[in-house]
């Protein structure tokens, strides 16, 4: 062929591959649009044909149809519900008036009553039984300071494993009968007044307690009397103390009371002490020791001599050696029955000696 003549083996090799190549190229256009692309375009010829006369349509007469009122409008507005799903095909667009909202017309004349459920009332709780019931302490009472003593507690339901909280200190306890179990309660825990808890708990099983009981702790009974004055002695024996009640010690012509050593007041307070400045009472129940000083007036004490005795200006004319007058310094209304002086009737003679010189030797 002459379009292979003159060509070395190479050029004719690659002449082939470009006419193959093209052709491939030619075979794909093909495929992919068809064999019209290689056909000529033909020319497309549009008719435009022109429509007859048009015929005037029908004219609407005055006041066939009439416009809406605005009352009208506004009512179709606020009775019409809106209906919004966003999960549907035909849902708004997000420039949509989110505030847009259905609002119920007023009803007339009257509305009727909403229906309001009735509420089901809650079931009243009942209280768990304690595993063990106390019914009683013994005593009930103490007062503050006392000795110690032994707490009884009755009630149901002791085991030998149930022990006694007092004031939430574990206490040994004796298990007596399934109705009664005790403790000894020392006085440090009964040394202050005020209310101390008592329970009982399983000490093998916690969860099984009873119902805590108040023990009352009360403060001592005192003497509610005033030391007003005294009458001493010689020899500071028999002396007598006077005491006035709190209650009277602004009353007029009152008669203090007399008390002399081991002698009882009030049926429970035994003197055992007395001095120019306190008296010093036992409680024959308890033991326990008060105090209660000399309630001088400030008025008085301010006067007094400071070496003691009597104040300045009292009479004191009258009296024996270490006496006291009537009236008792700082309190002018309260008169102080005077003891009959001892008479030396049961005194016995004292022997004199008839020679006194010791410059004789011979006698």
């Amino acid at each position: 062929m002459d379009l292979f003549k003159g060509k070395s083996p190479a050029e004719r090799n690659k002449l082939i591959a470009a006419i193959l190549l093209g052709t491939l190229a030619v075979l794909a256009l093909a495929f992919a649009f068809g064999p019209g692309i290689f056909s000529r375009g033909t020319a497309t010829n549009v008719s435009v044909t022109t429509s007859p006369k048009p015929v005037a349509t029908q004219s609407v007469a005055p006041g066939q149809f009439k416009m809406p009122t605005r009352d009208d409008q506004n009512f179709e507005y606020a009775t019409t519900a809106i209906d919004y799903r966003p999960g549907s095909y035909g849902a708004a667009e997000p420039g949509r008036n989110i505030f847009a909202f259905h609002e119920p017309p007023p009803c007339y004349p009257n509305c009727p009553t909403p229906y309001v459920a009735p509420k089901t009332p809650s079931p009243t709780p009942v209280p768990t039984p304690y595993p063990f019931l106390i019914t009683g302490l013994g005593p009930t009472t103490v007062f503050a300071g006392q000795k110690g003593f032994r707490l009884d507690v009755i009630g149901e339901g002791f085991t030998a494993d149930t022990k006694i909280y007092f004031n939430q200190a574990l206490m040994p306890t004796n298990f007596i009968s399934p109705q009664r179990i005790t403790t000894d309660i020392p006085a440090n825990l009964i040394a202050v007044e005020g209310q101390k808890q008592v329970i009982v708990q399983s000490i093998k099983d916690p969860s099984k307690f009873s119902e805590q009981r108040l023990f009352l702790i009360q403060p001592p009974p005192k003497p509610q009397y005033e030391y007003v004055g005294m009458i001493a002695r010689k020899f500071a024996n028999n002396d007598t103390a006077y005491f006035i009640e709190k209650s009277k010690m602004n009353l007029p012509n009152v008669v203090p009371t007399g008390k002399r050593l081991n002698d009882v007041l009030a049926g429970r307070f035994r003197l055992i002490s007395i001095s120019e400045k306190e008296t010093v009472f036992e409680d024959v129940n308890l033991g326990f020791k008060h105090v209660l000083p000399f309630n001088r007036d400030a008025k008085t004490a301010s006067t007094s001599s400071p070496s003691g005795g009597f104040p300045s200006g009292f009479p004191t004319t009258g009296f024996p050696n270490g006496g006291r007058p009537g009236n008792v310094p700082g309190f002018p209304n309260v008169t102080v029955p005077r003891p009959a002086r001892p008479t030396n009737a049961n005194r016995p003679d004292r022997k004199t000696d008839e020679d006194d010189d010791d410059d004789d030797p011979n006698n």
